[in-house]
């Protein structure tokens, strides 16, 4: 058994797998790398804790933190936590200009599996310190329907990419269940706000997390629809 630390990787998604004029411009895919202890966890139960017993009307009756659901107040908040607690260089993103996915890869099957080896694959060779075991967490897969097809993908992708000797889990987790795919959650938002509309109010107070940030078809040729 190696003496090396677990790696945990947070995950979660923005946009959606619509491919025609009406969907999402980008498509985002953004990890949170961790070891334990995590150190954010206990300041985000004392802010939990804050707003069930915060005074004010209207009451915050809060199960999770979600980025797109907060209020200003939440966000505010949690961004400053983020900032200051999450190791810099620890994030990673994919990013995908929609229009300029070939017809073939536009599958949920095909196209989420790739981009995510894509990312998982960088993260892996630029953890200097090196690990003894990979958890991969996401939030419940997207697309319900194609949801064994993607994780046998993914399953393929990983074996290819790992050192046989290496072990690894991926679990298909609610987001409710981990402080880390909030955390990815909050993440995921501002890069994808950035990236979809633009707005860079909240990437601005995260930049620093950011290790690598990859516009995947920045070159490539729009397919029009």
């Amino acid at each position: 058994m190696s003496d090396l630390p677990t790696l945990y990787i947070f995950l979660d998604e923005g946009g959606n797998f619509d491919f025609s004029q009406s969907g999402s411009k980008y498509f985002t895919l953004v990890c949170v790398s961790m070891r334990r202890p995590f150190a954010l966890h206990t300041a985000l139960d004392s802010f939990k804790y804050d707003l069930i017993e915060f005074r004010k009307k209207p009451r915050i009756d809060l199960e999770y933190f979600h980025c797109a659901e907060d209020n200003q107040y939440i966000k505010r908040k949690m961004f400053g936590l983020l900032a200051g607690h999450v190791a810099e260089k620890s994030v990673d993103a994919v990013v995908v200009e929609k229009s300029k996915t070939g017809p073939a890869l536009q599958a949920p099957e095909q196209f989420y599996p790739r981009m995510l080896g894509y990312l998982l694959r960088y993260v892996m060779q630029n953890t200097p310190d090196g690990f003894g075991e990979l958890v991969i967490i996401t939030d419940a897969i997207p697309v319900n329907r194609k949801r064994r097809a993607i994780e046998k993908a993914l399953k393929t992708v990983l074996a290819e990419m790992l050192q046989s000797a290496t072990p690894y889990r991926l679990m298909h987790h609610a987001s409710k269940a981990h402080y880390g795919l909030q955390i990815a959650d909050y993440l995921n938002w501002a890069i994808f706000r950035k990236w979809e509309r633009g707005d860079t109010e909240a990437y601005d107070k995260i930049r620093q997390l950011i290790r690598s940030e990859f516009d995947i078809f920045q070159r490539g040729t729009r397919h029009y629809y």
